[in-house]
């Protein structure tokens, strides 16, 4: 290793967002724990406070900062590291860490940039360099020209011929591109384009031919290798992350791969990439023609999905190449533990992304090269037919498999198939259903037939189950096949028994006959690499396709089960993550066997270190009990065979967000010991009726509301409390289909959408409160006794969505009475549903009286923050009451803390083409960050600037629409103080009379459609970058406001401009840049508040 290094500098990625999610909270975890193993010192800068990596006993030093060079330098100067890691926080720190290069920065400072140089970072980010250096070796690049002006760009397109595909340079994920299938389309997404960076790509369009990846891997004696190599079943034209991806390749012959491994190392080597980097083709397998589309010279998405693929830890063997080792010396030499060669796979695995496209007004739902896509899962087995059934069952969307999902209907199949969505592989499914030949599906997707002669299998085993209508004629053979092709329980009882309703029974008629022929999968062991104890790590996944166990499992041992929380998605991400990853730590630190059950590849909870048995595995109540199977049958007497796997003390629900708590009563049904709060409790709380009946039997009050059944009851009701109303269907996460009603034709329109929600759940109407705080209650009791809480408050007004609101702690802003009066009813209900373990109320106070929204029995997505905040982990302390174990209570004057956190939220608009960048009662933000300051408007700045704000300079200027008349009087004194501080106002004609009649001079622009072609029309102004903030309040929703409206939000995103849409934080905001300069910000590590 090299000498001299005593502190290094790690640059995380901030919020998770479209483009850059989980994935680096894994690879820069796994890179500080290389630097932790190797005695060198660690500073980590990362903002996003819900990561496992900014947890303590990670870094040595942690600041919840922005990722901006200003932040970085400011944090150099005060450190003096000797190193810089750039690979491991995304595009973000990999931006960040060129521009403090290229400004001479690091030099000033004496900081080495470790692992691959930046000069060879430069090589891979702009394309014209890029190409020369590929050219030197010749290997083909797609034709492409680099253009800084739009007469050059058309100038391009027209050399290329259209179609052409347009890319903007260093951006993430796919951010302003697209293929252009003529002049027009292209001329408007080349200006889109500018917009984000100065130099865009214009290039051939390589469309319908396949797109390869591999990882490599390089040290500095130049050993190189391929670790994994990666296939997507989508053609190219439809960007990697949006698209499944299978490893190892399937279509391709060997000597394909081949030929396409060699000349990865060769360009690797050209390039001087020491580390990991992934390189991606585009390949014509007819006539084994190739191009290099990019290499990204740092841990990518792929990189974490490679590392759970191979069980070869890509980040933290590349940071052990950053700090000088060589490969021979990772791992030991000559045994399956070595990080020299690339592991040898006796599976397949398969990606799919998680699309959460119907949480967007106005998105379109086709997916092409730029990302949308939220989150992903992986699925391990034997066979294409037996992941890809598992992998559709991940994603959590109400997918059952490939087949066997009665809501999923097309129109126009054609279309679908040569137009891609995201369920296009459903419509796939329906056509090989309607008989389409498997050519016909290749001419119109341009899917390699291979797969789709896999999924042809499926769909005919279907019409064979379909053939009997016993579970008890089933075959032995035929249900085993059935279950080696990945078809679930569920799918088996739907075909053979078309029952209806929820199919508990049914399911476990199924599951009885399974067993009752000795049916059980099989658990299998992925051999990992420079693991510490390779023969105590146990990495498993379960299938049909081999019989037998890998594992040793010991008689009498005291384990837990931790259910993780699947994919990410709007409303449940990486903060159930750390929630997991703490629950499993505790239960180790006790001296218990942890056991983990979660299937995404992105996280640090499904890293085979964190626990001491992983299942990457299915969340399904089979799976589930598969692997904590307590009914004992006898065995038949050929195969003698265990009963069950695991004995565990008991299951953890609490932790990983909503999938867990929906298991929780059909694992008490089969008498599955959970730990903590019992499933009767989770339910009564789950469930609205029984919920509201215990609150008015305590006398705890709550917003009016009903259940209903039919339109006549929903409008008596409304009679009564008059509109806006809050209309939400039982047993949702993240407020799905939950919407607010001004007027009658809404309430109709948005009925019609929500009965369909859950035919079980009727629709509850409440009346929605206008102007009231919400404020959160996250606490953690043992047997109903309160043990330790947090009370935190909106920024923003109720009617925002808990996840997209910033949410302050302490709270600042409350009466101590309301704090008492909250902490009183919290004690009653924690009481009275006997809690143990996690918690979490939401609170409404308007003046002083409190009502009580909702509760959780489960750990809500704050919790990390308000635990580091607080410095005291709730999920250990959670874990502790679970396990009956002793822990520490915290004295009355812990609650006092002389700091305060802001958590802000991360939207990723700029994504979605079309959306509308209003905030309400459905969530829509993809991460958050977390900061910490002395007082409110310290933090609130630092947490706005590491979402993405800038604070605007003065000559360019403010420009608000404010909407309603209380909007106006909010923005008032924000306004006035940036009239003092010199700031230039632009308003629309409304809000502009009403700031000039208050003594706030401001210019009036037009609305987008008045005057279009004047040079003070909104758009036009947007479209010359003249603001540097807008704030546009929506005001009602009639059809103009809301066009002129949208207008104006969409332009600020799609320009790339600052939006706020809510009066409380704009004016929240304005006063706090107009108190402090960015320059006031303190340098201050989370470790120096205490």
């Amino acid at each position: 290793m090299e000498k001299n290094l005593k502190k290094v500098l790690v640059l995380g990625s901030g919020a998770l967002k479209i483009g850059q999610a989980g994935e680096f909270d894994y690879s820069g975890s796994q890179a500080l724990k290389a630097l932790r193993e190797e005695g060198v010192g660690s500073v980590l800068v990362n903002p996003n406070i819900a990561t496992i990596q900014t947890s303590e006993g990670i870094a040595d030093k942690v600041y919840f900062l922005p990722v901006t060079p200003y932040f970085v330098e400011e944090i150099i100067k005060k450190e003096q590291p000797d190193g810089i890691l750039l690979a491991f926080g995304g595009q973000t720190a990999l931006n960040c860490g060129t521009e403090l290069y290229l400004n001479g920065t690091l030099q000033k400072y004496g900081v080495r940039v470790l692992g691959t140089s930046v000069e060879a970072i430069m090589y891979t980010e702009d394309r014209d360099l890029f190409v020369k250096k590929l050219d030197e070796i010749p290997m083909k690049t797609p034709k492409s020209h680099a253009v800084e002006s739009m007469e050059d760009a058309l100038k391009a397109a027209r050399e290329i011929g259209y179609p052409v595909m347009v890319r903007s340079a260093y951006a993430l994920g796919g951010l302003g591109s697209g293929i252009c299938p003529d002049e027009e389309a292209f001329v408007k997404l080349a200006e889109s384009s500018f917009t984000f960076s100065k130099q865009i790509l214009v290039e051939e369009s390589l469309k319908g031919w396949k797109e390869i990846e591999f990882e490599v891997i390089r040290d500095a004696n130049d050993h190189c290798f391929t670790v994994a190599s990666m296939e997507n079943f989508d053609p190219l034209g439809i960007h990697t992350g949006e698209s499944i991806v299978v490893a190892p390749t399937c279509s391709l012959t060997d000597d394909q791969v081949k030929m396409l491994q060699e000349l990865s190392t060769k360009c690797i080597r050209h390039l001087g990439i020491v580390g990991e980097c992934n390189i991606q083709y585009a390949f014509n397998a007819e006539t084994n023609d190739y191009r290099v589309i990019e290499v990204n010279a740092r841990l990518s998405r792929s990189s974490a999905l490679a590392s759970k693929a191979t069980g070869y830890p890509l980040a933290f063997v590349a940071a052990k190449i950053a700090l000088g080792y060589t490969l021979d010396q990772i791992g030991e030499m000559g045994t399956p533990n070595s990080a020299y060669e690339a592991p040898q796979l006796d599976y397949l695995i398969c990606k799919i992304p998680r699309w959460d496209l119907t949480k967007f007004a106005g998105v379109s739902r086709e997916i092409g090269s730029s990302m949308k896509s939220v989150g992903e899962i992986m699925s391990i087995g034997r066979s294409f037919e037996e992941i890809i059934q598992k992998g559709l069952r991940m994603i959590g969307q109400g997918m059952h498999g490939f087949v066997g999902n009665d809501s999923v209907e097309f129109e126009d199949l054609d279309h679908e198939l040569a137009h891609p969505t995201d369920l296009r592989v459903f419509a796939i499914a329906q056509a090989l259903e309607k008989g389409y030949t498997i050519d016909r599906i290749f001419e119109l997707t341009k899917i390699d037939p291979w797969f789709l002669g896999k999924l042809k299998n499926i769909v005919d085993y279907k019409n064979k189950l379909s053939q009997y209508n016993k579970v008890e004629d089933i075959p032995a053979d035929v249900l085993r096949e059935a279950k080696v092709l990945g078809f679930s329980d569920f799918q088996i009882a739907r075909f053979v028994l078309n029952p209806e309703g929820n199919m508990e029974k049914e399911n476990l008629m199924v599951r009885a006959r399974r067993k009752e022929l000795g049916i059980l999968p099989a658990v299998k062991r992925i051999n990992t690499v420079a693991s510490e104890h390779p023969e105590l790590t146990n990495y498993l996944y379960m299938t049909y396709a081999v019989q037998g166990y890998d594992v040793n499992y010991y008689k009498n041992e005291k384990s837990v089960v931790v259910l993780g929380s699947g994919a990410y998605r709007i409303g449940s991400s990486v903060e159930f993550d750390w929630c997991s990853v703490n629950a499993i730590q505790t239960a180790r630190k006790l001296g218990y066997k942890s056991i983990m059950i979660n299937y995404n590849p992105e996280t640090v909870s499904t890293d085979y270190d964190m626990c001491d048995r992983l299942y990457f595995d299915e969340l399904s109540f089979e799976r589930v009990i598969d692997v904590i199977d307590r009914q004992v049958v006898p065995p038949p007497q050929s195969a003698p065979q265990r009963d069950h796997i695991e004995q565990p003390r008991g299951v953890i629900v609490s932790v990983g967000g909503q999938i867990p708590n929906n298991l929780a009563m059909k694992l008490y049904r089969q008498s599955v010991p959970v730990l903590g709060t019992s499933p009767v409790s989770i339910d009564r709380a789950e469930n609205r009726n029984k919920f509201s009946a215990m609150l008015d039997q305590l006398g705890i009050d709550q917003p009016a509301w009903q259940e209903l059944t039919s339109l006549e009851d929903v409008k008596g009701f409304v009679e009564k409390v008059g509109y806006p109303v809050l209309v939400r269907p039982s047993y949702v996460l993240s407020g799905a289909a939950m919407n607010v009603c001004y007027d009658e034709e809404e309430l109709e329109n948005f009925l019609k959408m929500a009965a369909e929600v859950s035919k079980e759940y009727p629709v509850v109407v409440s009346q929605f409160l206008q102007n009231t705080k919400e404020i959160e209650f996250d606490a953690v009791a043992q047997n109903g006794e309160v043990v330790e809480y947090a009370i935190s408050e909106h920024v923003e007004f109720a009617g925002v969505h808990s996840g997209d609101a910033t949410l302050v702690f302490p709270a600042q802003k409350i009466y101590f009475a309301t704090a008492r009066r909250i902490k009183k009813i919290s004690r009653q209900i924690a009481k009275e549903l006997n809690i143990s373990g996690p918690f979490n109320i939401q609170f409404l106070a308007r003046n002083n009286e409190v009502k009580v929204i909702e509760c959780n029995l489960r750990a809500s997505r704050s919790f990390p923050f308000v635990s580091k905040v607080l410095k005291r982990n709730f999920i250990e302390t959670a874990t502790k009451i679970m396990l009956d174990a002793p822990y520490s209570r915290p004295d009355k004057s812990a609650f006092d803390i002389d700091w305060i956190g802001v958590k802000a939220s991360q939207f990723s608009f700029s994504r979605l083409h079309n959306a509308d960048p209003v905030l309400g009662v459905d969530m829509s933000s993809t991460g958050e960050v977390g900061c910490i300051g002395d007082d409110f408007s310290e933090a609130l700045l630092n947490s706005m600037i590491a979402t993405g704000f800038k604070i605007p300079r003065p000559e360019k200027g403010v420009m608000f629409s404010s909407g309603a008349m209380k909007s106006k009087v909010d923005l008032l004194d924000a306004s006035r103080m940036l009239f003092a501080k010199g700031y230039k106002i632009y308003a629309t004609a409304g809000t502009a009379a009403f700031l000039n009649a208050h003594g706030v001079s401001t210019e009036a622009v037009f609305w987008p459609d008045e005057r279009a072609d004047a040079e003070n029309n909104v758009m036009t102004m947007i479209a010359e970058h003249k603001f540097d903030l807008i704030v546009n309040i929506p005001k009602n929703h009639s059809k103009r406001e809301l066009t002129n409206g949208y207008k104006i939000r969409r332009g600020a995103i799609d320009h790339n401009i600052p939006l706020i849409t809510n009066a409380r934080l704009a004016g929240a905001f304005i006063e706090a840049f107009c108190e402090m300069k960015m320059e006031d910000i303190q340098i201050k590590s989370w470790q120096e508040y205490k």
